[in-house]
């Protein structure tokens, strides 16, 4: 099934898609923290169809289908990944490594990338220290989650 999924930059037409997929994507991480105002949750359409203007936007698509996604904006020469979400029914197939390397690809010009997860997100921590991330710093943002942001040196750097 992954094969014919296809990864491209989104146009802001698929926003709402985006967003919907978010909303369904971060249920696990808003039940696992017990935070259910956590910023993928609260994201508005018109915050996000901003984000266009100034971020990396990519999509996977199934069909006409916004089956994933990722985004990323370039600030201090520092890569900022975020918002890589996969539909459920896709996940462990390799779609969110390919999002990533994608995003990469795209801010390659950097000198470095950075990303966070939740720190009892288990998955996420996996994948990212599994595709070279590591752990930089632990930032508490409420009582019941610390943000972990892990980094990594771009082929620029290294």
């Amino acid at each position: 099934m992954g094969q014919n999924v296809r990864i491209d930059t989104a146009d802001v037409s698929d926003a709402e898609q985006i967003l919907k997929l978010q909303y369904l994507c971060y249920q696990g991480e808003a039940a696992l923290y017990n935070d259910y105002g956590i910023a993928p949750l609260t994201q508005s359409l018109d915050s996000l169809r901003d984000e266009f203007e100034t971020h990396t936007v990519l999509v996977a698509r199934l069909g006409d289908e916004v089956v994933g996604s990722v985004r990323g904006v370039v600030e201090d020469g520092v890569a900022r990944i975020g918002r890589l979400i996969v539909h459920p029914r896709l996940q462990g197939h390799g779609l969110g490594t390919r999002l990533l390397n994608a995003v990469e690809d795209k801010l390659a010009h950097a000198e470095s990338f950075e990303l966070f997860t939740g720190h009892r997100s288990e998955d996420n921590l996996r994948l990212y220290a599994r595709l070279g991330y590591a752990e930089a710093r632990v930032e508490r943002v409420g009582p019941r989650l610390s943000l972990v942001y892990l980094t990594k040196a771009t082929s620029l750097a290294a």
